[in-house]
């Protein structure tokens, strides 16, 4: 179940959404209960080239020479 940012473009709130279905529509804002809400690009969907799903993150090369792993 991702969890997705919105604004509204009526009065500019930011906020998330936890979502069960990706087909279904935008929320209402829960400030001003308004309909005109977009989807916002989350930094946090990104990953670096070269790290795989599930390794818990970037590990820079510094800190795998370091420690013999590198």
């Amino acid at each position: 179940m991702p969890i997705y940012e919105y604004r509204c473009n009526q009065c500019g709130h930011d906020f998330e959404e936890l979502t069960f279905s990706t087909s279904g529509s935008a929320p209402d804002c829960p400030e001003c209960c308004h309909k005109d809400v977009v989807k916002l690009m989350s930094a946090g969907a990104i990953r670096p080239n070269g790290v795989p799903s599930g390794s818990g993150g970037f590990t820079p090369p510094a800190c795998k020479t370091a420690h013999g792993g590198g």
